[in-house]
């Protein structure tokens, strides 16, 4: 596992506004409920919403993920038994973190988290960018069938003056010398060795020795982009689809991070949905439900004759093959209309069939 500083740092249950007990679901819906309230679109006078919304996603891409969560508050919880080495004992007491005693900065705090669990290495070198989430409304058919369409952000890119090396136009990063371009330095102590990010180079084995005047050395910069997504059919309402490598311009190096765009569907008139069912109720009139009849029924791509035998009950339902989503079916429930006027003759008529049928 990973531990990263801001698990320490952030209590994510604070950020969505729920204890650390909460469900699933009641973590699912308070991230809904922020997400929408605090969307850069929806508040295009608030230069706070943004940071707060990329908050509230960072904390439902750990809460919101049952490994994560699980290793998110087992690494709170060692953190809190050694907070002692984070900055120093409350007060300048002695013991770890006190006077005389041994001090960690938050890096080594994450080695030794990352320890517990197994795995432990140097941090600092190329870092992947942050994963973006924004949200994409569709209708209940383009749902159904997919579309290709585009979704706006403001995020990190590569700076476009140095093409994201950080370095000046005209020069180009050099060969680390602290490091030799290991991008590491080792520290022997004794019986122990330990491997820390080079300084000089903040892990990446390449110094910049002068900085783009754009993007001060960092090799990107922020920027409203439009991009291209294509949403696969039968995608479900709340669904989040990945795109790999869409989202913020990773540092030093590092890959981009990830794109997730959350789905909202909007529902349909006359269409449900079940799984990968679909569902239409249709109207039959008595007399059709008596005989029987061809019946004219709508799918998502036209409409299908569906043959009703006599005697069929209201509320029957009827499985059409291959006329859901991503091959499931359309399930027809058969309403049975009764007509709310009858002339003098059609009354008679009834009168005449209710009279044969209680003989």
């Amino acid at each position: 596992m990973a531990v990263q500083r801001e698990w320490l740092e952030k209590d994510y249950y604070k950020v969505l506004g729920v204890s650390s007990t909460a469900s699933e679901k009641d973590i699912t819906s308070a991230y809904r409920k922020l997400a929408k309230k605090l969307h850069p679109d929806a508040n295009p006078n608030d230069p706070t919403a943004e940071e707060r919304f990329k908050d509230v996603s960072a904390a439902y891409d750990v809460l919101g993920d049952p490994p994560k969560r699980k290793e998110y508050d087992e690494a709170r919880r060692l953190g809190a038994g050694v907070g002692g080495f984070g900055r120093g004992a409350a007060g300048g007491s002695a013991g770890p973190g006190g006077p005389g005693g041994v001090r960690f900065d938050y890096n080594d705090l994450s080695d030794l988290l990352g320890g517990a669990f197994g795995r432990r290495k140097p941090t600092g070198g190329p870092k992947k960018g942050n994963d973006l989430e924004t949200e994409l409304h569709l209708s209940f058919a383009d749902a159904v069938g997919g579309l290709e369409t585009s979704v706006n952000l403001t995020s990190d890119v590569a700076c476009d003056m140095c093409s994201g090396s950080g370095a000046a136009p005209g020069t180009s990063p050099v060969i680390c010398g602290k490091c030799g371009s290991r991008g590491v330095i080792d520290d022997n102590q004794g019986l122990f060795g330990f491997s820390r990010p080079c300084p000089a180079c903040r892990g990446t084995g390449m110094r910049v020795e002068t900085p783009c005047p754009k993007c001060s050395g960092t090799g990107v910069a922020r920027k409203s982009r439009r991009i291209k997504v294509r949403i696969p059919a039968g995608v479900q309402d709340g669904q989040r689809v990945m795109f790999k490598q869409r989202g913020d311009a990773g540092r030093d190096g590092g890959p981009p991070g990830d794109l997730y765009v959350r789905v909202q569907v909007a529902p349909d008139s006359r269409f449900g949905r079940k799984g990968d069912d679909l569902t239409v109720a249709v109207d039959v009139s008595f007399p059709d439900a008596a005989l029987g009849t061809l019946l004219p029924v709508p799918t998502m791509d036209g409409q299908v004759t569906l043959r009703i035998p006599p005697g069929t009950r209201s509320g029957r339902t009827f499985r059409v093959r291959g006329k859901g989503v991503k091959g499931g079916d359309l399930l027809v429930t058969v309403r049975i209309t009764v007509p709310k006027a009858l002339t003098d003759e059609q009354r008679h008529l009834v009168e005449q069939l209710r009279d044969a049928l209680e003989v």
